[in-house]
């Protein structure tokens, strides 16, 4: 710990080291610059003195600070998760990070972590503060398990592997926008130090003339095709780095994760806060029969990931997984039912089964919103053009193009609105409902988990007769919509899937 905290904190402060390096050597004196990395690392080293935790029969404190002391208490009862965490420098040393979660969001500065705790005194400790769960109950105790395997790490890793994360995978990792999020920020910041400003003014940029079309030509392809390299590269490395060794465990009552190259983490779900799952379906993973798969639990991430980009089929099987306590002890989904409504709920049915349309309004409302900014574009070039400019008659081509680009856009996303209710046979029934093109989701929720409705109309819907259902629910986003149905099948939605629902009047 003496080691981990000093490093820490040296590497927040990276930037205003530099700064003192260059300062102290500039000025003929490096040993000047060496002060600021005492001071940073005398900080850290303080923080082990000034940092300790309690565990009593109510509650769990955090006692933390040098000049303003502070302290965290979190009763034990409203403890809903703990996460494991631990990067290459904690594995190295032999500790790891535990974090406390409570099903609230919290500020960055106000997350209950015990940073540097001894990877021997984890198990024990995730054990008592979810003892209260029920999901280390007593139960059958390996005796030929080594003695340095502690109970409920054995607990822990015990159940039902049904997700595993394989290599072929990360061909799926550059078809999501995760490696433009990795070099984008890298680009801007060399643009803000002036790289942008070496290039123009190199001598190859210098001496290109409007003779050399061919080259501009060329070098502007090379360069694009080595973005999409260094993006495609930055996705694969990123998912790599995120989801090796990626294992998800069902032992009927917890989900247990573990994934992680340099930083392992441990995630811990209780399954009775289970509400549903989102199948997370982008253009170009839909394109390439794949999915991610998110949980909706109550007290979790409302973006839960169990799944990263992974085959479709991988995905279904992995929900299907989880739906097994959903269906009743006797409902066997493999066995062909006796008519469609009796049909068992399945990952596979809640992935795949075909959605209500909701016609021809919407329809139109979508290429309606689609042929705006296409108009918007026409009338900006048709004014340039009446107030004296002459534009290549080439330019109108691109209006045109646009067009299409929209009407295609406006098309992908009418198929992809859609929903459907599945009355389960001995569980309970399912709400699915599916929005967007770019980023689709497939969102399949439970009747249970729904707590209310809200029956949503703009004007412009007023005037289609159309509107938004909305199922509020205390799990995942807190609401889930069913975009431009039918006002008068809004009623019937409720009431199919929360029979009862409206109340009497």
């Amino acid at each position: 710990m003496l080691l981990v905290y000093p490093v820490n904190e040296i590497m927040k402060y990276i930037p205003v080291l530099l700064g003192s390096i260059i300062l102290g050597t500039t000025s003929g004196n490096p040993l000047w610059s060496l002060i600021p990395v005492a001071l940073v690392a005398a900080f850290g080293i303080a923080r082990w003195f000034t940092t300790s935790y309690r565990i009593d029969a109510d509650h769990v404190q955090l006692r933390s600070g040098i000049v303003a002391r502070r302290t965290l208490s979190v009763p034990r009862p409203r403890i809903r998760s703990v996460d494991v965490e631990a990067d290459l420098l904690h594995r190295v040393l032999g500790l790891a990070v535990l974090a406390i979660g409570t099903g609230k969001q919290t500020d960055k500065g106000e997350e209950f972590k015990l940073d540097a705790l001894d990877t021997s005194q984890i198990p024990a400790l995730r054990a008592e503060l979810l003892s209260h769960t029920g999901q280390y109950a007593p139960g059958p105790v390996d005796e030929a398990a080594p003695p340095h395997v502690s109970r409920p790490d054995a607990l822990a890793d015990s159940g039902v592997e049904i997700g595993h994360w394989r290599a072929g995978w990360v061909r799926y990792a550059p078809l999501s926008l995760t490696g433009l999020a990795v070099v984008a920020p890298i680009a801007g910041l060399g643009a803000q130090y002036g790289v942008i400003d070496v290039l123009s003014k190199s001598a190859v940029v210098q001496h290109l003339d409007d003779d050399t079309a061919a080259i501009v030509a060329i070098t502007v392809a090379g360069l694009t095709i080595l973005t999409l390299a260094l993006v495609n590269l930055a996705a694969c490395a990123q998912y790599l780095a995120t989801w090796f060794g990626l294992r998800v465990l069902d032992n009927g009552t917890t989900l247990h994760l573990r994934h992680g190259l340099f930083t392992t983490r441990q995630i811990t779900l209780d399954l009775a806060r289970f509400r549903g799952a989102t199948l997370n379906e982008p253009l170009l993973l839909r394109a390439a029969r794949a999915a991610q798969l998110e949980m909706i639990m109550t007290g979790e991430n409302p973006r839960q990931k169990i799944l990263p980009q992974a085959p479709r089929i991988a995905v279904e099987r992995t929900l299907d997984e989880l739906l097994r306590s959903r269906r009743g002890p006797h409902a066997d989904p493999s066995a062909a039912p006796s008519s469609a409504a009796a049909q068992p709920i399945t990952g596979s049915a809640l992935g795949t089964v075909d959605l209500r349309e909701h016609g021809p309004a919407a329809r139109r409302r979508r290429y309606t919103r689609a042929a705006w900014p296409v108009g918007i574009v026409v009338v900006a070039m048709a004014a340039f053009a009446l107030a004296g400019g002459d534009p290549s008659p080439w330019t109108w081509t691109f209006p045109v193009v646009f067009a299409v680009v929209m009407a295609l856009l406006a098309e992908d996303r009418y198929r992809g609105l859609g929903h459907q209710v599945l009355p389960g046979t001995s569980g309970p029934t399912w709400l699915i409902t599916r929005r967007g093109s770019l980023d689709r989701n497939r969102d399949c929720l439970e009747a249970p988990g729904i707590i209310g409705w809200t029956v949503r109309q703009t004007f412009w819907q007023r005037r289609a007769g159309l509107a938004t259902v909305v199922a509020a629910t205390a799990a995942g986003k807190k609401s889930y919509l069913v975009v431009d149905i039918p006002i008068d099948q809004a009623a019937a939605l409720i009431e199919e899937v929360t029979p009862g629902g409206l109340g009497r009047r």
